[in-house]
């Protein structure tokens, strides 16, 4: 019996096709599925990348809160175009301490992922504040009064615990110093020392204009102002990872 015989068997044996079929998705279900009971990770580690500060934390939250992922992705697709106008295509370890994640896919406004130190502290204020100031053709609604309200400092300490339950790799000290660390990187006058060994390349300085006291807008600005800027994609290689 030839092979198309067999097949044809197989065909108009309603059974058989069944059988089959289950088979295939089985033993295809188990190879994809069963690696993830025994690795630890499947993002690969990518140089740079750090849980965020308490400021910056507080100011995704707000982020979050105000819906701004409705508008705006944080996800650059490997193509030409978006590569282009954008930067580096986003890599999976950059959300890996996302909380939910903020890809997206509707782009009312621009990608942010790489919206980090392309503009100034005070172009950020000014755009969120009155957004046709700085855009004339922007549809943003004002988010002036991040300006007046203030953060909620003796918090952030229980926000970085309940991350780590999820896996956010923060430690005893970093838990221990949050409301301090939130004060420092927001204060033009601190030593940030020790802020900046436990997070690395952390923007510092007073963000919304007024160092008196510490806002919404001072944690808001702080988390788009770290956008894409961890890792040196520089030194990267897109096939083998760092050179």
């Amino acid at each position: 019996m030839s092979i198309l015989e067999k097949h044809q068997i197989i065909e108009k044996n309603a059974t058989l096709l069944l059988v089959g079929s289950l088979l295939v998705v089985s033993v295809g279900g188990i190879v994809e599925i069963a690696p993830l009971f025994y690795l630890q990770n499947t993002i690969e580690k990518v140089e740079g990348m750090r849980p965020y500060t308490p400021l910056e934390l507080a100011g995704r939250n707000i982020y979050v809160r105000e819906g701004c992922y409705v508008c705006h992705s944080q996800m650059i697709r490997p193509f030409r175009d978006e590569v282009e106008r954008y930067g580096h295509y986003s890599l999976a370890a950059e959300s890996m301490y996302d909380h939910p994640f903020q890809w997206g896919s509707k782009r009312t406004g621009p990608d942010l992922a790489r919206v980090g130190g392309r503009y100034s502290n005070e172009w950020q204020v000014q755009h969120l504040a009155d957004p046709r100031a700085v855009v004339p053709e922007s549809i943003m609604p004002s988010y002036a009064f991040l300006k007046t309200n203030e953060v909620a400092a003796k918090d952030v300490g229980m926000d970085l615990k309940a991350n780590r339950v999820v896996g956010v790799p923060y430690t005893p000290a970093m838990i221990a110093n949050a409301e301090a660390d939130m004060k420092l990187q927001a204060d033009p006058n601190a030593d940030t020392t020790a802020l900046l060994e436990r997070y690395p390349k952390a923007k510092t300085g007073d963000f919304d204009g007024d160092p008196s006291k510490l806002t919404e807008m001072d944690a808001l600005v702080a988390y788009l102002q770290m956008l894409g800027t961890l890792v040196d994609y520089s030194t990267y290689d897109d096939a083998t990872g760092y050179r």
